[in-house]
């Protein structure tokens, strides 16, 4: 498993109910929701490769 960088991310609380909830809705904890959020937006943008992962 890659290792993954930890760090602070602060919400409007309203945001993170929501994310809260949408991650519940997909059987996925909140964290890896978000990481799921910015990955789309960074393949979206065609700002990630599976060989970036690194």
């Amino acid at each position: 498993m890659a290792k993954k960088k930890s760090f602070v991310l602060r919400l409007n609380p309203e945001v993170y109910k929501k994310v809260e909830k949408w991650a519940a809705d997909e059987f996925r904890s909140t964290n890896g929701q978000i990481e799921w959020i910015i990955t789309k937006a960074l393949k979206n943008a065609g700002r990630y490769k599976e060989k970036d992962k690194n």
